[in-house]
């Protein structure tokens, strides 16, 4: 079978014309023709031997992805999440999670979608359970996820999105996807902490969903702390450490504020709202995306580059997806 696949750990994944796997058929597995796989993190840490799922196992050669779209035995077009990897001529996918494509959807963006709502929708709806009118400060909105969850907030009916990043351009960008004020992390955290201090005596913010973790958590959370007086109750959601895995978090925080901390990633998703996210959510994205209501830059090559392409850099907001020729 023809694949991408990780030879050696640690190496750059290649293409290669006759891989053969060596896995069992599991229960739940739908056969797909792939026509297009998405990499996210998750799939070159991964690829990488890196991530704790293959970091301690015993290494074989492997396809890498874990999910793709593709089209099935009776020609339907799908996304599908992978019970193997996905970046091959073809894969099995779980029978389970398995959403059709709207008629005349880019194959790409139907590809790249999936995992950017996962981390946003889920932390939004299911997680933070966000309420029409409420306000949403997303930290870290500047990368792929984050620019979706600035849509998917303005959709669901947030009064008010305010969004923190690095990247300028990038930030500037979220104006055009409903932002309503930028917030930019290359000030000092004095100034990051009025700032949040003074939109939030404005416009108590209801929901926090933090990419990055780290300091700039850390500031929000210190500028959220009250000083004696009832303040706002606010749902703080985890979705990414991207600035770092660890932050020093103050017990008068909790004290002072009316405050929930949550996470949002495997392991905190119950089977049900994973059901419902691809029974409800991500259908009803893909057909906001299709009628072009919902927007992600995606970059897409042909899956025999993937040696040349694979440590291309590209810009926090773009998506690389293969595409199976």
């Amino acid at each position: 079978m023809k694949a991408v696949i990780v030879e050696e750990k640690g190496k750059t994944p290649t293409y290669t014309p006759n891989f053969k796997s060596s896995k069992a058929i599991a229960k739940n597995a739908v056969l797909m023709r792939v026509k297009a796989v998405a990499i996210k993190n998750l799939d070159r840490a991964i690829a990488s031997g890196k991530h704790y799922s293959v970091s301690t196992k015993s290494f074989n050669p492997f396809v890498i992805g874990t999910d793709a779209v593709g089209e099935l035995e009776d020609g339907r077009l799908v996304y599908g999440f992978g019970i193997q990897g996905t970046l091959s001529e073809y894969a099995y996918v779980d029978k389970n999670q398995i959403v059709p494509l709207p008629k005349g959807m880019n194959i790409a963006l139907a590809a790249a979608l999936p995992n950017a709502l996962m981390g946003s929708v889920i932390a939004l709806m299911l997680r933070a359970k966000l309420k029409k009118s409420e306000v949403v400060l997303i930290n870290g909105a500047t990368g792929v996820t984050g620019q979706v969850a600035v849509q998917m907030a303005k959709y669901y009916g947030a009064s008010k999105v305010f969004v923190t990043g690095r990247n300028a351009d990038a930030l500037k960008k979220l104006e055009h996807y409903g932002a309503d004020q930028l917030i930019s992390l290359t000030q000092s955290s004095e100034e990051l902490s009025q700032q949040i201090h003074k939109l939030n005596q404005e416009f108590p913010i209801d929901i926090v969903i933090d990419y990055l973790w780290g300091e700039s958590a850390s500031v929000i959370l210190n500028t959220l702390k009250g000083k004696g007086a009832y303040q706002h109750h606010t749902r703080f959601v985890n979705v990414g450490a991207m600035s770092g895995d660890d932050l020093q978090l103050s017990s008068s925080i909790l004290r002072g504020t009316d405050l929930v901390l949550l996470g949002s990633g495997l392991g905190s998703w119950p089977q049900d709202d994973i059901d419902l996210f691809f029974r409800e959510l991500l259908p009803e994205a893909f057909n906001l995306a299709c009628e072009k209501k919902l927007f992600l830059d995606t970059i897409s090559y042909n899956w025999k580059e993937v040696t040349q392409v694979w440590n291309q850099s590209l810009k926090s907001n773009v998506r690389l997806v293969f595409k199976v020729a």
